[in-house]
């Protein structure tokens, strides 16, 4: 089943500006369904969590309904979902968490693949705690993080291990579950970032292997904020810092302070709105999000080969994504000229298609790029065919 493009981006305002959008992979635009919850949730009666009035009421349905929908996007438990501002908040509160139970001699895995957001708040709490950090390399060549590269870097002392779902920059999406294997086989746990990941591909929890994993609203059509799942099971086993009267249930006790209700109102209707992107299918929530993810990965993966093929014709630019599994991503630099210059110049064209390192600042020098970068384009399930023409135009027209 084909997405109906043109019917997506109606709803979309922010496209009425006419500009061609491949600025997704740092945050999508808002379809006029999540604004609307957003709005709705500040008109109507709110206050702290209760079941006394209204306002109580409405916020604690707010927050169970939000919990609803990331477990059916995450194929999760909703009582192992966790909101927090960011997801690079919610990494530094567990790995603090954890960090606790680390000793020296004990050994955390981060790859060169990842956003900063998923190494730095690792590293730091292995400093802290005496632990020693083992690097896992990727094949800048490929793009490749194999699973292999991690096995070469575990052993019995291996505590932790955290791994990117998807690059944000190159889109490379290593093996997971067989990644999952190796680090539990040595008795280590899995964090994973899936920031980028859950944009584009359906997530479920106990298939990717992952212990703990987090994503961003903002990413996906909804508002920002940031998401933790984990089995409620494990999340009862840890004892985060936390206010005294606060509760001490799970997930509540990884919440600080009152929750951003009309952005958890959004993350429910953006979660709705992605399961309703192929009209017509029956069934619950779940599988009518798989359905969608299928649709947009094909719709992705041919805007994607579109772009691919254009690039390869217009001569003189590098493309650094080429992992045989990826996202809609695609790196690239152009001979004779800056990343930052390249996207100046189609910017003054109506076309956003940033350049950087974007975080991921270890792939970015692993792959030769320094802190530099190269010009990032990116899909959404709003991205035409008219953009990805418009695009390669621009290229075709730059001055060398």
């Amino acid at each position: 089943m084909a997405l109906d493009i043109d019917a997506i981006r109606a709803q979309i305002p922010a496209l009425k500006s006419g500009t061609a959008r491949f600025d997704a992979p740092g945050g999508t635009q808002t379809p006029q369904p999540v604004i609307d919850a957003v709005a709705e949730a500040l008109a109507a009666p709110l206050a702290n969590r209760g079941r006394t009035t209204e306002g109580e009421r409405n916020a604690d349905r707010i927050v169970t309904g939000a919990r609803a929908a990331l477990g059916d996007l995450l194929g999760t438990d909703p009582r192992g979902v966790v909101f927090g501002r960011s997801a690079t908040q919610l990494a530094y509160d567990l790995s603090r968490t954890l960090a606790r139970t680390w000793a020296p001699g004990d050994e955390v895995v981060v790859t060169r693949l990842d956003h900063d957001s998923n190494i730095r708040p690792w590293t730091q709490a292995a400093k802290t705690a005496g632990a020693t950090v083992r690097w896992a390399d990727f094949d800048p060549a490929t793009g490749e993080l194999l699973p292999e590269h991690i096995e070469a870097v575990l052993s019995p002392r291996t505590r932790l291990v955290a791994v990117t779902a998807a690059s944000n920059l190159i889109g490379t999406m290593p093996d997971l579950p067989a990644v999952a294997r190796l680090v539990h086989g040595v008795g280590a746990l899995l964090h994973v970032d899936a920031v980028h990941y859950a944009s584009h591909a359906p997530v479920d929890l106990a298939a990717l292997g992952a212990d703990t994993l987090v994503c961003s609203p903002y990413k996906f059509l909804g508002p920002h904020l940031g998401v933790l799942a984990a089995r409620p099971e494990f999340l009862e086993t840890l004892r985060p810092d936390k206010l005294l009267p606060s509760s001490d249930a799970v997930p509540e006790r990884f919440e600080l302070g009152t929750l951003p209700y009309e952005l958890l109102a959004g993350a429910t209707a953006a979660v709705d709105f992605l399961a309703d992107l192929v009209p017509g299918v029956h069934g619950g929530r779940r599988e009518r999000l798989i359905a969608s993810f299928a649709a947009l990965e094909a719709h992705e993966d041919t805007l994607r080969a579109r772009i691919e093929r254009g690039l390869a014709g217009l001569g003189g630019i590098t493309v650094y994504s080429r992992a045989a599994r990826r996202t809609p991503t695609l790196l690239f630099t152009v001979a004779g000229l800056r990343p930052a210059e390249v996207y100046r110049l189609l910017a003054e064209q109506g076309i956003d298609a940033p350049a950087g390192s974007f975080y991921a600042v270890e792939a970015s020098r692993h792959l030769g790029l320094g802190d530099e970068g190269g010009v990032r384009v990116g899909l959404a399930p709003y991205s035409s065919a008219e953009d990805v023409d418009r695009l390669l135009t621009a290229l075709g027209g730059l001055p060398r």
